[in-house]
């Protein structure tokens, strides 16, 4: 990777981390800097000490009044160790205060990085790979652990050192001070030179560590697929590649880190070694001490003086010993902020979902409770509410859409399904059957026509209340770590264990879940692994049918299902669909015909509709498609 390839982490990422920190923590953080302070101030007082220490020996030595040179001495170790042991209960309570702090500002910022996440629309995540999405909360948020619970506290102790030693370093003599700053450009530079070089590096060692995971997650998830086709040196060929570009990336930008500790240590060195020279010239020649503090030039300056360069060299490596930590950080909160800033889903809908009761002659009242029976609550601009009754009308009107512009993937659909009528849709893979249902759940939304649910324009509609009101099977089946009674509860998250086992025996996923080990309380992990394709599917509906929801979408509900099953299947599926809307997707015909109309898609467009029995006399596609002269393929 040459330089061109490498780009800088935003610094101002650095700013929003430290903010967001004051801001979880407004007390205990100022608490933590001030401890922090007074720490370092304390560890870098000793010198004044010692110079003064210093001076009632020299005078002891002149005079030999020993009684004097204590009285004068004992108060000076009596308050350096009072301060010493303030400066200890500092260091105990600063220390006690990160860990607390520490671990839970990590906590507040995934909470808010995964409450954000849900808020995203699924574009996003149909985007980005999700091993990428998972580095945010692994790598990406560690390295805003190591900047808070270790490079923040030391560049703040490290920085409150070095001010307050130049400080009294000036006081002691303006002429060494001046030889010592000419070290500290020189320090500055490299800093500056080495620091810049690995902060190049540092955000594509971050890019690439998530690009890694995802490759790996990937191939997890794929390895029979991998193993089926004899893949496995392929796939490592490509890991290799990957791998290669994250440890380029980490080389350089480590070394370039690794290299600048040294490199300060020694300029410190040979600072020492010149202020020695210098000091030792300026007492033999009789140099004048320029200095804030009045004090004649001699041993008794430059001794504590050499000592304060060193403490001082010290702290100026300490410092660039955290650029590593400092640059990681930038560059993960980078990362972590570009998620944070992703704008979320978009939803202007103002209608909402209520539980109702509804009289004989047709008046709706909005009910506390669950009553079987649903409406649309319909707030006007003069405060008032008007009613609807969820009935399931689905209907879209000269629908376009594009999942990216200029690539449009469907035209002019128009579908008109009718409370409690079975709409199905039929086409080869990629003829936009999937999309009218991700359409109809405004997972997207449509780029022209319109789509109305019981009259109302579902962009009117809150989505949360929109999507409550649709029961939804997939062809592929999502099953969550707990137990099959878990994941059947997931459709309706208050239902009791008697609604979910007689939406299990509804969907006929019963049969199987008694002869499981557990039964109902049988733990699932790893999306289901335990279980068959079949038997998963079936825990699917089920979930879907303890919903108990007026509109169903099944998008290839029984494609992994035997033909044995799909019977049993098919027998609790018409009754789940009895008084309720429902769209299907199939291939196979057989679990389509008896829908009261049939669409057939191609390319986008609806080029057949109508029954069953009607499509077969028009003798079209759909016909030479149930009889076997075209392949859906």
């Amino acid at each position: 990777m040459n330089n061109s390839s490498a780009t800088r982490p935003d610094m101002r990422s650095l700013g929003r981390t430290v903010k967001k920190f004051f801001g979880y923590y407004p007390v205990l953080a100022p608490v933590t800097v001030v401890c922090i302070l007074f720490s370092a101030i304390v560890s870098s007082i000793p010198s004044i000490f010692v110079q003064n220490v210093l001076s009632v020996v020299e005078k002891w030595y002149k005079t030999g009044d020993w009684a004097t040179a204590k009285t004068e001495i004992v108060p000076y170790l009596i308050l350096l160790g009072v301060l010493y042991v303030l400066s200890i209960a500092a260091q105990v309570l600063y220390t006690q205060l990160m860990a607390v702090m520490t671990q839970g500002f990590l906590d507040k910022l995934r909470r808010e990085v995964f409450g954000g996440m849900q808020n995203l629309p699924i574009k996003y995540f149909d985007t980005h790979k999700h091993g990428d999405i998972m580095s945010y909360y692994t790598n990406d948020i560690d390295t805003l652990r190591q900047l808070i619970s270790q490079a923040f506290p030391s560049l703040i102790q490290s920085a409150a050192i070095v001010l307050t030693v130049f400080a009294i370093m000036l006081y002691f003599s303006v002429l060494l001070t001046l030889v010592l700053v000419l070290g500290v450009v020189a320090m500055a530079i490299v800093a500056k030179r080495i620091g810049g070089g690995s902060a190049r590096y540092f955000l594509d060692a971050q890019k690439y560590v998530a690009r890694t995971e995802g490759f790996v997650q990937e191939m997890m998830n794929g390895q029979k697929v991998i193993k089926v086709f004899c893949h496995e040196k392929a796939s490592l060929d490509d890991f290799d590649v990957i791998n290669e570009q994250l440890y380029n990336a980490s080389f350089r930008a480590n070394a370039y880190a690794n290299a600048l500790a040294p490199i300060i240590s020694n300029i410190g060195n040979v600072l020492y070694v010149v202020l020695a020279l210098v000091g030792g010239v300026f007492i033999l020649a009789g140099v004048p001490n320029v200095s804030f503090s009045g004090l004649a030039f001699d041993v008794t300056i430059l001794v504590p003086f050499l000592n304060m360069a060193k403490q001082f060299a010290g702290n100026v490596n300490q410092l660039s010993q955290q650029i590593n930590a400092v640059v990681m950080a930038a560059a993960g909160a980078q990362r972590i902020f570009s998620l944070v800033d992703q704008p979320p889903e978009v939803d202007d809908g103002y209608v909402t979902l209520v539980n109702a009761d509804i009289a004989p002659d047709g008046t709706i009242t909005e009910a506390s409770e669950r009553t079987g029976h649903w409406a649309w609550r319909h707030p006007h601009g003069d405060g008032t509410l008007t009613y609807t009754e969820l009935r399931g009308d689905v209907r879209m009107v000269d629908v376009d859409f594009a999942y990216e512009e200029g690539k449009q993937v469907l035209f002019d659909i128009t579908v008109y399904a009718k409370p409690g009528q079975k709409v199905a849709f039929v086409g080869a893979t990629g003829a936009g059957k999937t999309t009218i249902t991700n359409l109809i759940n405004r997972f997207y939304d449509i780029a022209d026509g319109k789509i109305r649910y019981d009259g109302i324009n579902i962009n009117k509609i809150k989505k949360a209340d929109l999507r409550r009101s649709l029961g939804v099977v997939l062809q592929d089946t999502n099953l969550f770590t707990g137990s099959v009674m878990d994941n059947i509860r997931y459709g309706r998250l208050d239902a009791t264990d008697e609604e979910c086992i007689a939406a299990a025996k509804l969907s006929g996923a019963d049969d199987f879940i008694t002869r499981l080990p557990q039964g109902y309380a049988t733990e699932l992990s790893g999306n289901g692994a335990n279980l068959s394709q079949g038997q998963r599917q079936l825990i699917a509906i089920a979930r879907a049918a303890v919903a108990d929801p007026p509109v169903m979408i099944l998008d290839e509900a029984t494609s992994s299902i035997d033909t044995r099953t799909e019977a049993i299947v098919q027998r609790g599926m018409d009754k789940l669909m009895e008084g309720r809307t429902v769209f299907v997707i199939a291939h196979r015909l057989s679990t389509v015909m008896n829908s009261d109309v049939i669409m057939v898609l191609d390319h986008g467009r609806i080029i057949e509709r109508g029954s069953h029995e009607k499509l077969i006399a028009e003798k079209g596609v759909y016909y030479q498609l149930y009889t076997g002269a075209f392949e859906l393929e």
